[in-house]
């Protein structure tokens, strides 16, 4: 079984025989059989040779790279090994046709929307009142499927997520303000967290994509550009209040995260390094939880539905089968 490797103590990364050597800068040594990673984080200063990314290139490992403050700067995406040229035909035509492209966009708001809402029933329900909040989402929702563009519907996600970050000093029980959502850069302990966890739910997405026949360039709710991998921004909008805000929710309520673990000079940009640590073994805990899935009638990892998800819109893009994101039933 693969898994992502965390790297957190600058040093050096290298290729020793067919395993992986990070020699540290103390002079320490950590050997990883190339077998058993799904990709690596590089959260600190590492150096690296391109005998190590041909072969990590051999191996379809993907490289994600954070800067000091612990926000995604890019990623080495090796030379894919699944492609289809038939795929990536059928992806251009679903995009550039209007009403196709129209409706897979519905398919990731109406799941991600409706995953939002189920996160504020499972508050709502354990004593924090949420009913305002839930008739907005509610209402906002069922205008989803009369949108006539994207621009429209972007609309439309902008006001859900709004209000859904309205509930957010409800939900969690530390007093810290959050009044609304700011990204570049963030403003404080709220916005850093959800900029800090949102990342890598967008790379975990990335590295999943990597293993299907999907091109992570063209999407369809976010609209393609230069210099990033817009399909994960796409897919990542549904996985990201099932993984990504319940799992702040939960750190923040049970005060595995505090102001304590930002540097408050920095206005609270900075995420200090222990709390990285923490809050990345939780997704990762979290990815590698199964639930029984619906459909299939068997265990499957929340990292799987990832794969699963990719592999519903291939379906619709080759043989028309209707596409519905995730929602889910907990």
């Amino acid at each position: 079984m693969t898994q992502s490797y965390y790297l957190y103590k600058s040093g050096r990364i290298q290729r020793k025989d067919n395993t992986l050597e990070i020699v540290y800068k103390d002079g320490s040594k950590k050997s990883i059989p190339v077998e058993r990673v799904n990709d690596i984080y590089v959260m600190t200063e590492f150096d690296f040779n391109t005998s190590l990314l041909n072969f990590l290139g051999q191996h379809g490992i993907a490289v994600h790279f954070y800067n000091y403050y612990g926000f995604y700067s890019g990623t080495y995406y090796p030379k894919e090994q699944l492609v289809s040229g038939k795929l990536l035909i059928k992806q251009v035509e679903a995009y550039t046709d209007k009403e196709k492209r129209l409706k897979i966009a519905k398919g990731f708001i109406d799941a991600a929307s409706y995953n939002i809402y189920r996160n504020l029933t499972y508050y709502n329900n354990r004593g924090k009142e949420l009913n305002e909040y839930m008739k907005e989402i509610e209402f906002l929702r069922k205008q989803i499927c009369k949108c006539q563009s994207i621009e429209e519907l972007m609309g439309i996600e902008g006001n859900i997520r709004k209000n859904y970050y309205s509930s957010w000093n409800i939900i969690i029980n530390q007093n810290i303000a959050f009044e609304k959502r700011v990204k570049n850069p963030p403003d404080n302990v709220i916005n850093s967290l959800i900029s800090y966890v949102n990342t890598i739910i967008y790379t975990r997405v990335l590295s999943e994509i990597y293993k299907t026949q999907l091109n992570p360039t063209i999407s369809y709710l976010h609209e393609p550009s230069e210099r990033r991998f817009s399909l994960c921004l796409d897919v990542a909008e549904i996985f990201k209040p099932i993984i990504a805000d319940r799992l702040i929710f939960s750190m923040l309520n049970k005060n595995q995260i505090t102001e304590k673990d930002f540097e408050k000079e920095l206005n609270f940009l900075y995420i200090k390094e222990k709390c990285r640590k923490e809050i990345t073994k939780e997704i990762d805990k979290k990815l590698q939880t199964t639930i029984q899935h619906k459909k299939l009638g068997r265990e499957v990892s929340y990292e799987y539905l990832i794969r699963l998800e990719l592999y519903k819109l291939i379906k619709y893009l080759t043989e028309n089968i209707s596409y519905e994101g995730f929602k889910m039933w907990w």
